[in-house]
This record gives C-alpha cells, sequence and structure tokens, in this order.
C-alpha cells in the first residue's frame, strides 16, 4: 500500500508528552535509593532507554500548611497574604529539576482548586465557586485578584528555584465535584476570571507563560467550555486549552486557533499491568497507542500526557507509566506506546499531512525542528502490511525503523529505502515508528 508524506503541509505544532507526580507522589519518587530512582527517571525522560517525554504537570496545593503557600487567609481579599514556601512543593521542586536534566523545558502548574477561604463553601473540597466570578458573591469579597496574586506567586517560587513555569491552569476539572481539591466553573466563570490572571502576570514581568483552560474530565464537557470562552473573547488571554479523557477521549478538534493539550488520561479501573497487546483492554499498551493517535491525529492534540509517572508499591493501579518495589523498576506497555511517540516527534516539530490509507493502520506523519521526517504507524488490525512510503516536498537520504509489539520493545527493524521511498513491513497489533533524514 502506498502512502505519501506532503512534508510541505504544515499542520498542528506539537509541544510534546508528559506526566505529573502531583499529591506527593514526586516525594515518594525522590525518595528511592539511588540505584532506582534513576533509573525511573530514565524510563521517563531518556531518549534512548525510555520514552523521552518532555513535559510535567505539577499541582499548586490549596490546602493548609506544607500544601499551599498560603495556608491562612489573609483575613480580607485586600489584606497582606502570609506566603510560605518550603522549597519542596511535595517533592514537586526535585522532580521539575530532575526532568530539567534531561532537557525537559514545558512545566505545566495547574490549580486544582483555589485555598477554601477564597471559595463559596470555605473549604478546598466539594467544590464550590471562587468568590468573584460571575454569579457568585462572598459576605468576605471578591477574592479573584487574590487568587491571581497567589498564582503568580506560585510561578515565582519556582522561578527563584530555577524552574521556569511555562504554563498555568487555575482550574482543574471544573465540572467535576470531589472531596479533595476541586473548584467549579463554567465558561462564563472562567471568562470572569482570566483577564485578571493575565494583567497579573504582565505586572510581574511574567507575560511568557502560557494561561491554560480548563481540564474539563472529558472531550464533551471541555468543548462546551472552549465555545463559551472563545465566543467571551479569551482566545486573546488564553495560551492552550486542555482537557481530561475520563468522560470522553479526543477524538475531533475544538474550534479554536489555540494548541489543545489533553493534560490527564489514565487507566483507573485496572490492577497494574505491564501487557501491551493481549485483548484491547484499558491497561494495555496498544490501547493507549491509539488513543494516542487519535487524540493527535483527529483532534488535533499538540501534547498528550498521562496522569502519573512512577508510583511506588501500588499493585493496584495501572493510573501511572512505571512501577516500583522500592528495589526493582518495572515499565508497562503504556509507557512504551508514549515511547513511540515521544522518543522521536519532539517538541516544535509539526504534524504534516499524508495521502493514501492502510487497512487497520492508523498513520501520522511529522516534520522535527532538525529537518527529520517521522511516520508512526498504528496497527490495531490482526494482519501485517506492507507500506510504501513516498514523499512531496522531501527527499529521504537515511530511514531506520523502531518496532513496538508483544516480541519487540522500541527494537530496530527492517526499513528499506530505495528510489527515494522507504518500504516498512508493520506487524499485527504493532506501532512501527520510522524516522528518516534529508
Amino acid at each position: 500500500t502506498s502512502v505519501t508524506v506532503n512534508v510541505g503541509s504544515l499542520l498542528q505544532q506539537i509541544d510534546g508528552f508528559g506526566v505529573s507526580q502531583a499529591f506527593g507522589r514526586a516525594n515518594e519518587f525522590k525518595n528511592l535509593a539511588s540505584t532506582p530512582r534513576t533509573k525511573g527517571l530514565d524510563y521517563l525522560f531518556s531518549t534512548t532507554t525510555g520514552a523521552g517525554l518532555t513535559i510535567i504537570r505539577n499541582r499548586i496545593g490549596s490546602g493548609g500548611s506544607g500544601d499551599s503557600i498560603l495556608p491562612n487567609s489573609p483575613g480580607s481579599p485586600s489584606g497582606t497574604p502570609s506566603y510560605v514556601w518550603d522549597g519542596s512543593d511535595s517533592g514537586q521542586v526535585w522532580f521539575s529539576q530532575s526532568a530539567m536534566t534531561y532537557g525537559v523545558k514545558a512545566i505545566y502548574a495547574d490549580a486544582w482548586s483555589a485555598p477554601g477561604f477564597m471559595k463559596t463553601n470555605g473549604n478546598q473540597g466539594n467544590g464550590g465557586w471562587l468568590c468573584g466570578v460571575t454569579g457568585k458573591t462572598c459576605s468576605s469579597g471578591d477574592w479573584r485578584q487574590a487568587y491571581a496574586n497567589f498564582l503568580v506567586q506560585y510561578v515565582k517560587y519556582y522561578q527563584q528555584a530555577g524552574i521556569t513555569v511555562t504554563h498555568l491552569g487555575f482550574l482543574n476539572e471544573p465540572d467535576y465535584v470531589t472531596s479533595y481539591s476541586s473548584m467549579q466553573s463554567d465558561a462564563s466563570q472562567a471568562a470572569s476570571f482570566i483577564p485578571t490572571l493575565y494583567n497579573t502576570l504582565n505586572s510581574n514581568g511574567l507575560s511568557s507563560v502560557k494561561i491554560t483552560c480548563c481540564d474539563a474530565t472529558g472531550w464533551p464537557n471541555q468543548k462546551t467550555l472552549t465555545s463559551g470562552l472563545v465566543s467571551a473573547g479569551m482566545e486573546q488571554y488564553l495560551g492552550v486549552f486542555t482537557s481530561h479523557m475520563y468522560s470522553g477521549d479526543p477524538n475531533s478538534p475544538l474550534s479554536t486557533k489555540l494548541k489543545v493539550w489533553e493534560t490527564e488520561a489514565a487507566d483507573l479501573d485496572s490492577a497494574w499491568c505491564t501487557t501491551w497487546y493481549s485483548s484491547g483492554g484499558l491497561c494495555e499498551g496498544l490501547t493507549w497507542a491509539n488513543k494516542i493517535h487519535t487524540g493527535i491525529v483527529n483532534a488535533n492534540l499538540s501534547a498528550y500526557l498521562y496522569w502519573e509517572g512512577v508510583e511506588v508499591n501500588q499493585s493496584q493501579a495501572s493510573s501511572y507509566l512505571v512501577a516500583s518495589d522500592g528495589t526493582n523498576v518495572t515499565p508497562s506497555g503504556r509507557l512504551w506506546a508514549f515511547a513511540m511517540w515521544s522518543r522521536f516527534i519532539r517538541p516544535g516539530a509539526y504534524r504534516v499531512s499524508t495521502s493514501g490509507t492502510v487497512t487497520g493502520v492508523g498513520i501520522g506523519a511529522f516534520k522535527n525542528a532538525d529537518g527529520t521526517i517521522v511516520v508512526v504507524f498504528t496497527n490495531t488490525g490482526s494482519s501485517a502490511q506492507s507500506v510504501k512510503l513516498g514523499f512531496s516536498g522531501f527527499t529521504p537520504s537515511s530511514a531506520s525503523a523502531y518496532l513496538m509489539d508483544n516480541s519487540h520493545t522500541v527494537a530496530s527493524t527492517t526499513a528499506t529505502l530505495s528510489g527515494g521511498a522507504v518500504t516498512v513491513s508493520v506487524p499485527a497489533r504493532a506501532v512501527l515508528t520510522v524516522k528518516m533524514s534529508g
């Protein structure tokens, strides 16, 4: 089957792939012995032995002492806040600095909630709204500016630690109420805060920080939020629209000119599993390879993040990519699904268009900033497929291919270059990534 890669036809820019170590997981990771700790970092961030991830997502704490930089109310929105910084942020400072040694530059700081005293319910958990947003007033006053100041101060503390926060979110799953840190919002309420945050960043010399919204639980709800925010004129203030996948995977583009990230995805139901492919279950690597493909190619995502990276002694869950028992470190098939994209498609790449189809195989093509071309084939079918890659606007001088299936782990495999075309065989239930230089 012939597929043509149209190298001059640039689509969305790719920012990368990533994980979080929120809610104390960064500290647990940091407290591992040196050997497993390094092994875990390599699995996440190395481009030779791991997934080569390029984005991390940190949680901005909103609770009491040890969780938030503002554990106590200043008494009123105009009161002088007593910020507290422990230099660790539940291990996330270490995790950020460690990721940076591998070349990671995208640091996304996201607040699950404002501190409780800034909200209608007086509690960081159980939903509630930020005091002062559209339709939500509090006897204590309007806390929007104070919340913006709080978020900016968090960014400044990271800056002091040598960490540049590149993306800043003020909501997480605003369509979901839960007992831990959570805060509700619709589009009009978010729009009544976003300009305040934008202006506060600018007045503090942080205009390069991109504001995100809204980390909805899933694609359908984020589509609604995005539509409302675009209608309210918020694209001029925002940098990225963000969504999770729990109540619906990203499968079609959002109506926006901004970049779009999928910022949290996971299997929250299965026990720990390392399987690449067995029955198509949610913990399996091929399942996630297909989700990534659908998000990047069908929904025009610029980034795809799994929930947690490394966890210690949590064998009941597949909500993370790498497991450790304190001594051994074990990657999952899900990690290798990310590797087949992130190792080869680097930040700053552009997706390019293709023509031609292959039965049962998803195709994504990309042009890296260094001029290399990468094509990712995701074969969810039961038959191997032979594919001949032709090119418009590019002449390959070398080609290498890498295979992930039940028998191979990002293993070098055959790519035949002849007459300006590259021929490969894509095995059943596999991902094959081809990288070409001109």
